[in-house]
């Protein structure tokens, strides 16, 4: 479990949370528990990130498989800064008013990248409530950047709601990344307690849009359960994902950051998340990643291999 406090930066890493009473913790089962990072391809892959300025949601999110990945040279980069303008109650990347955007960023990310040689890179941000276009064209220039620089590396980006933001994922879409993801989180009952400044039909919404504007672009979405979710509610959520052709599924144990943090109401059994899994294929998504340590970026480039693969099975049938 991580601290709330940032003391780097002297400040409270999330303000608004620093004053709620601690929740009761859980202990982590076996099937949850993972190997401090390490290694020296860890080691490497830290550097690159250094030497270019750079965030990860691997780092800021406190992500369980930051060993695993980053020892493959497999790193998820953060745009737009490392604040977020919201408060979400499972997430640990840091909260409050951001600075102004990096506009050498996009080139930063293409150039680390390269270095990391990577076949397939993840993108993702944090909110930016505060720009008029939500940071679309942030993404798009980094798209851009990416494409210029690596032009055989597969790009996927993880994004924000774009919330009341006209035209922003139309600037995305535009760039024509290769996978557009955007993670619905939990299901609508727990929106109000642990995603509260979002809505529910808006990120679905948008998966549905990104469809709309450009049919051949893959989608993805994940949930977290084990916030208090009920099996059915995860049921409706995957036909809602269904109904908006979202191609590939992730679901994933959630991890509660710190006492301040939403509790984990249950730690869900490997069996129940390949039970899970059997199920969203049946529903007919082409690809389902469903452990208890499953997060949208893990495998993200094997997992793509594999989706492409079952679109074209699925095409030749």
């Amino acid at each position: 479990m991580t601290v709330v406090l940032d003391h780097t930066a002297g400040r409270p890493r999330h303000p608004e949370k620093a004053h709620r009473p601690d929740s009761a913790t859980l202990r982590k089962p076996d099937w949850i528990r993972v190997k401090a990072p390490v290694s020296k391809g860890y080691a490497a892959t830290l550097a690159i990130v250094r030497e270019n300025g750079l965030h990860t949601v691997c780092e800021e999110a406190g992500c369980p498989n930051i060993g695993e990945c980053w020892e493959k040279k497999h790193a998820t980069f953060m745009i737009l800064g490392d604040t977020c303008t919201r408060a979400c109650a499972f997430c640990n990347v840091k909260t409050g008013l951001p600075g102004p955007l990096d506009p050498s960023e996009p080139a930063h990310v293409a150039d680390a990248t390269l270095k990391l040689g990577l076949a397939h890179v993840v993108v993702t941000s944090v909110d930016r409530d505060d720009l008029d276009d939500g940071g679309a064209g942030h993404f798009a220039a980094t798209i851009r950047a990416i494409r210029a620089r690596c032009p055989a590396t597969t790009i996927e980006v993880l994004t924000p709601d774009f919330l009341r933001k006209d035209g922003a994922l139309e600037q995305v879409v535009a760039a024509r990344p290769d996978v557009f993801n955007h993670n619905l989180e939990t299901v609508p009952s727990r929106y109000l307690t642990v995603r509260p400044g979002a809505r529910y039909f808006a990120s679905l919404r948008l998966l549905q849009s990104v469809k709309e504007i450009d049919p051949g672009m893959f989608t993805k979405s994940g949930i977290m359960v084990g916030l208090g979710e009920a099996r059915n509610e995860v049921l409706q959520v995957m036909d809602d994902m269904r109904s908006a052709n979202v191609d590939f599924l992730t679901i994933g144990q959630y991890l509660q950051p710190t006492r301040k943090h939403h509790p984990v109401m249950r730690f869900v059994p490997p069996q129940e998340f390949e039970a899970l899994k059997t199920v969203a294929f049946a529903k007919g998504f082409l690809m389902v990643s469903s452990s208890p340590l499953t997060r949208s970026s893990h495998h993200a480039g094997e997992d793509f291999a594999r989706l492409k693969a079952a679109r074209e099975a699925a095409s030749a049938r």
